[in-house]
């Protein structure tokens, strides 16, 4: 079953002479509960697509259906929602807010929509993550691994259909990018997540079930 499809998908931006074509016409699909991974040289538009889905950006022209929801149909409002509710994202920088612990932090998409956390799923999440010791501690406390799988919990918290990570091993070293990818394909696994993850190492997207490779805004041959 796929729980992203995506067809005849144009972003542009600018206009006349200095539009550029981030994407220029894609169709895919991508399958509920696998691990895609988006490869491409700088400039092939893999950032933007992934923005797209997580309903960041409006495509020029197309449609990016997740889990049923056609997310040109949605408004300014119905995206926050569709945001806080069905994506989870993690970024290169992990983005924890240093004023509050790693349980503050890993909670604090629940906060924002007056929800109670499942304390099953947290301690079963934070105890894969390998948090449990470090969740009364503060993000500066944590190696720069830790402070990911942080950003992760706080990712999966919500339970989201689809997790985008954008580079999230990009600023560390081999061992530590390995272990970071693997713990979030770990998750994915053992959470039955649709994980999407936007990667330039070679070695970390043979993890993944899909790779879907963009070249100049479009799919490229495999």
């Amino acid at each position: 079953m796929d729980i992203v499809t995506i067809h005849h998908l144009k972003k542009y931006f600018g206009r006349g002479s200095r539009q550029v074509k981030a994407l220029d016409g894609i169709d895919l699909c991508m399958e509920k509960g696998k691990f895609t991974a988006i490869v491409g040289a700088s400039g092939s538009g893999k950032t933007t697509l992934l923005n797209l889905i997580g309903g960041l950006y409006q495509p020029t022209e197309g449609s990016v259906l997740v889990d049923g929801i056609d997310l040109s149909e949605l408004t300014e409002e119905q995206l926050t929602v569709y945001r806080r509710r069905k994506v989870g994202f993690v970024f290169q920088g992990n983005h924890l807010i240093p004023e509050l612990t790693v349980r503050e932090n890993i909670l604090f998409p629940l906060a924002l929509d007056n929800s109670r956390a499942d304390q099953v799923f947290f301690h079963k999440l934070t105890e894969l993550l390998g948090l449990e010791p470090k969740l009364d501690a503060y993000p500066h406390m944590l190696s720069g691994g830790a402070q990911q799988c942080a950003a992760i919990a706080r990712a999966l918290i919500t339970k989201p259909v689809i997790v985008l990570a954008d580079e999230p091993t990009g600023s560390f070293d081999v061992k530590t990018s390995q272990n970071v990818a693997g713990f979030l394909k770990m998750t994915a696994d053992t959470f039955h997540q649709t994980l999407i993850m936007i990667t330039h190492n070679q070695e970390l997207s043979q993890l993944a079930d899909h790779v879907v490779r963009l070249q100049d805004g479009r799919l490229a041959e495999n």
